[in-house]
């Protein structure tokens, strides 16, 4: 799935609706990528994002994204306190965090570790594989020997049939 905007609002306070009116979330910071949608449908899907983004802010408890508070804070300082209008204002880290997260393996490490187990898995089946052949050919060989003894040959099959109950199926 790929991640087509970050951004950062500030968002009201319960007691900062006056009257009956409620305020709209305010957006402090926004980076966008909607460079996989059509070209006519890019205004659209932004207006969208935007909107979206200010529902789920009023909506999100006070605090519950304190990291991004705190990396905001160390760019702009406290001036997102008192603004009451959007700021586009351009932040790298947004622009980053963007970029880093399009690989879903890169945001979720169990999603990591997932995938380095299955190609792990992957190459596991490929040497087991190569293992049977290989003594597939090791029998062949042995019976088209005519320089080994009737004994080594029956040492051979001997010590397959006990070995017989590591075979994998």
């Amino acid at each position: 799935m790929k991640i087509t905007a970050l951004l950062v609002l500030k968002s009201p306070g319960d007691s900062s609706a006056s009257g009956g009116e409620q305020q709209q979330a305010v957006v402090l910071a926004n980076a966008s990528d909607v460079s996989h949608f059509g070209y006519f449908q890019r205004a659209a899907a932004r207006e969208f994002i935007l909107f979206v983004a200010r529902t789920v802010a009023l909506r999100t408890p006070a605090g519950s994204r304190q990291n991004v508070l705190e990396e905001y804070q160390k760019t702009f300082g406290e001036s997102w306190r008192t603004t009451k209008t959007d700021v586009t204002q351009p932040w790298q880290y947004l622009d980053d965090a963007l970029t880093k997260y399009q690989d879903p393996a890169e945001a979720d490490k169990l999603l990591k570790i997932q995938r380095d187990l299955d190609e792990t898995k992957i190459i596991l089946h490929k040497t087991i594989d190569s293992v049977l052949a290989r003594g597939e050919r090791l029998d062949s060989l042995v019976e088209k020997s005519s320089d080994l003894s009737i004994s080594s040959q029956m040492f051979y099959k001997q010590a397959k049939k006990t070995n017989s109950c590591c075979t994998i199926l």
